[in-house]
């Protein structure tokens, strides 16, 4: 009955701000707890927060804290707060492991922070941190109908993780005329190859290495550049190797047309008595 009557006197003052503060302010745990989840079944998020975060304390150890956390916990996720969300899913998936809400919220807790992953020229911690979240979660659950698509979250994330790896690279190969970074470039385009020989910007990444190596030997001293031709030139057989009619082949073709020429030129050079 009594439940009945709290539900009644929700009902007649729902739509009342001050009764809103009124119950904010009421040592009535049941009655916050009526009016709140009828706040988050309606929508109104922020609202619902304030009166779960005064009531969430007081569940704890109750048969209905179960319910009540994953509610709280979905308040912050509804409110696209994924900080918060993340943690707080995480939190109830440890506390609760026999919940039928379980994978649910593992889920939305590895999504909350799937969704904090920053553009890719942002610092990539947090999406570091969301690549172990989102593994964890196929780890746990092998069988999930949400395999799928946590499986193309991770591949967006790794792709993003290439990509940052990839536009470092190719700094070093912008400002190498004016600051001599092109063996950086070298460098930092050889180990992007062998650390991410399936990424979809391997062939990019392959062109960027012989156009960094080919300006590097055409910058050189007269007693380095056959040596660095080479070099290039063998950046450049790789690149073919893999993508022989590939994207860039106008640019190559060009650029290995001057490798050879000035391979020849020092060559005779170098024949001169």
């Amino acid at each position: 009955m009594k439940n009945i009557l709290i539900l009644l006197v929700f009902a007649t003052v729902l739509s009342s701000c001050s009764t809103y503060q009124d119950v904010l302010k009421s040592d009535d745990i049941k009655l916050k707890y009526a009016f709140a989840d009828s706040l988050y079944k309606n929508g109104s998020y922020k609202k619902s927060l304030k009166l779960f975060e005064q009531i969430v304390p007081l569940y704890r150890g109750r048969p209905q804290a179960e319910r009540v956390m994953y509610t709280y916990s979905d308040i912050y996720y509804q409110l696209e707060d994924y900080y918060l969300a993340g943690y707080q899913f995480e939190r109830f998936v440890k506390s609760y492991p026999q919940s039928t809400k379980r994978e649910e919220a593992a889920f939305k807790s590895a999504e909350s922070y799937y969704n904090l992953s920053p553009r890719y020229y942002h610092d990539q911690a947090d999406t570091d941190k969301a690549m172990e979240k989102l593994q964890e979660f196929v780890n746990a659950y092998p069988e999930s109908e949400r395999q799928d698509t946590v499986n193309s979250m991770v591949k967006e994330l790794q792709t993003k993780l290439e990509k940052k790896e990839f536009e470092i690279a190719k700094g070093y190969n912008k400002i190498g005329a004016s600051r001599g970074t092109f063996p950086n470039a070298i460098k930092a385009f050889d180990n992007f190859i062998s650390a991410y020989p399936g990424s979809i910007y391997r062939e990019d990444a392959m062109y960027w290495r012989f156009n960094s190596a080919y300006q590097f030997a055409l910058g050189s001293r007269q007693d380095l550049m056959n040596e660095r031709l080479n070099e290039a030139k063998e950046a450049y057989k790789t690149l073919e190797k893999y993508y022989p009619a590939g994207k860039y082949t106008e640019d190559v073709t060009e650029m290995i047309a001057k490798v050879n020429e000035l391979l020849l030129s020092t060559e005779e050079e170098t024949k001169r008595p």
